[in-house]
């Protein structure tokens, strides 16, 4: 149930590229899973210069939150560009504002990011016009245009 610094230090960090962005580049180290929790998903990551956190995207279930620990960047939050710098938070509440975040620095940006872990879950990446469906561990990813809504 306790990680000390030392051991955050010492945790192996995992490189992930996005599936949808090859600039979206992060090393990853899982808090939440080293101290075994499943409900929520608490990572650090470190965002290397000139790459992105993410792809451009938005939850229709799951709430995430961001608070950066050092570095800088630049927050995309729907249309708005919003520097961000150490100390600084961003929420991503329910409300389908597209985000990511871009490293503009000379050093990693580093981040505490927290979020939901549900069992089913709906991402949008409007720039390449893609929806994720998560259920359970299943994973569907469909194009916005092959979308077809249907009326009750």
């Amino acid at each position: 149930m306790y990680l000390s610094a030392q051991d955050i230090q010492a945790l192996e960090g995992v490189r992930k590229v996005h599936f949808l962005n090859a600039q979206a580049v992060r090393i990853n180290k899982s808090l939440g899973d080293a101290v075994g929790m499943s409900q929520l998903g608490i990572h650090q990551i470190s965002v290397p210069p000139g790459h992105f956190s993410t792809e451009y995207h938005y939850h229709c279930y799951e709430e995430e939150a961001i608070y950066v620990l050092s570095g800088t960047g630049v927050a995309t939050l729907g249309d708005r560009k919003q520097p961000i710098s150490p100390g600084d938070f961003v929420g991503c509440p329910i409300n389908g504002v597209a985000h990511d975040m871009y490293n503009d620095g000379d050093e990693p940006l580093v981040c505490l990011v927290v979020g939901q872990r549900l069992a089913q879950d709906v991402t949008d990446y409007p720039r390449p016009g893609k929806r994720l469906y998560i259920n359970s561990s299943e994973r569907t990813l469909v194009d916005h245009d092959a979308i077809e809504h249907v009326k009750r």
